[in-house]
């Protein structure tokens, strides 16, 4: 009787992933196809269907390498994956493990992106210590985007709603396309020239790497290191990553955190100011109620109950020292007026005129020199006698 083999379906599904997993060429191959059935799991990996004009195959890309992604895959999207082939062994169907992916047709663009942002970065443009610093309270702010595209009705609405306050000038630019990097280098510079921003963003909603290439531009990257005015980059998605993210003061993930970023939250201002003038208030209660008790300790000590008494004692010695004081200056002051009668008698006896009241005169020539000795005049010659009441005119004999 012939022997047989008999396999379960887990059995013969292990087997041939075994043999799939052994080719080589299985276990790394690239693969171009279009996605469809996409869905994004709240864990973070990836399914998806990849298929072409022949076939498809499922896929599934987890969220390890699905966390290095430069774009967002959606429906309809042409990639190529780097992928390993082989069986899921619970449903056994075969499927592609994907590591990397990327647009198809744009590997040269991720390139030129990567020798870009290498060049730049090695002259400096990304270094934080060149960043400025985005302005707490802004009372201007400029924007450098598509006049129709949503990204900035919600910037505005945000603004709106956070920080009224501000006033929006709106500098209208291609996004995407030729001309693109141009229009918003011309915004930039536009409200440094005329000074009329305090913050600036550029930006735009998301997107394939075409669309956001614009904001890939050397030319863009170098006027926005230039800006003097604090610059914020909203480009695409969150996991859209350009140039000009790189150059500017501060990236935001999208147009709506941007604004989020530019201006503040005037209702949580307001509740910090209040809590603030709470504590400030308890505090200054606080300290008012220790001052209190501080000061009823101190009236209760002995010496501030008896303080009416201390103070009457001190008005009363007070008194004593003055009444002594007066005394003192009345006795000075009548030993100082008998010394100056004193000298004033003494001063009196050396008066011409007292000496006069003594009969005696003053005798003066005719050039009005006092007459002292006998040998001053000579016979003839006329004198002056000074007396109490007038003088006398005399002539020597």
């Amino acid at each position: 009787m012939e022997n047989k083999i008999v396999l379960t379906i887990t059995e013969i599904s292990e087997y041939i992933k075994t043999l799939m997993e052994s080719d080589p060429m299985l276990g790394q191959v690239w693969l171009k196809g279009e996605i469809s059935n996409f869905k994004r799991h709240s864990s973070g990996h990836l399914y998806l269907t990849l298929k072409d004009g022949g076939g498809v195959l499922r896929a599934v890309m987890f969220r390890g390498a699905a966390g290095n992604l430069l774009f967002e895959p959606k429906d309809g999207m042409k990639v190529m994956v780097r992928c390993k082939i082989s069986v899921y062994p619970a449903s056994g169907n075969y499927q592609a493990y994907i590591s990397e992916m990327e647009q198809d047709g744009v590997g040269d663009l991720h390139a030129a992106f990567e020798a870009l942002k290498q060049k730049l970065h090695a002259e400096g443009l990304f270094a934080p210590e060149h960043k400025k610093t985005i302005p707490r309270f802004p009372s201007r702010v400029g924007i450098v985007t598509s006049p129709t595209g949503a990204a900035l009705q919600d910037m505005k609405n945000v603004m709106g709603r956070r920080f009224p306050y501000a006033s929006l000038t709106i500098y209208p630019a291609l996004v995407q396309g030729d001309g693109a990097a141009e229009q918003v280098m011309e915004g930039i510079r536009y409200f440094n020239n005329t000074k009329s921003a305090d913050v600036i963003i550029i930006g735009r909603g998301g997107g394939s790497i075409e669309d956001l290439w614009a904001f890939n531009s050397e030319d863009l990257a170098r006027v926005i290191y230039d800006s003097e005015i604090p610059i914020i980059s909203a480009v695409g998605h969150e996991i859209d990553f350009t140039i000009s993210d790189f150059a500017a003061d501060r990236r935001a993930p999208t147009p709506s955190a941007a604004a989020e970023l530019a201006v503040p939250d005037v209702a949580e201002v307001r509740q910090r100011l209040e809590n603030a003038q709470r504590k400030l208030t308890t505090l200054f209660q606080a300290n008012i109620q220790k001052k209190q008790m501080r000061l009823e300790q101190l009236s209760a000590q002995k010496v501030f109950a008896r303080f009416a008494d201390t103070l009457n004692e001190r008005r009363l010695k007070i008194d004593e020292m003055m009444a002594a004081i007066h005394k003192d200056c009345k006795t000075g002051l009548q030993l100082r007026r008998q010394t100056l009668a004193k000298w004033a008698a003494a001063l009196e006896g050396y008066s011409p005129l007292g000496v006069m009241q003594r009969g005696y005169g003053i005798l003066q020539d005719e050039q009005g020199n006092l007459v002292r000795k006998k040998a001053d005049v000579k016979s003839g010659d006329t004198l002056t006698v000074t007396v109490t009441d007038g003088k006398i005119q005399t002539q020597v004999l």
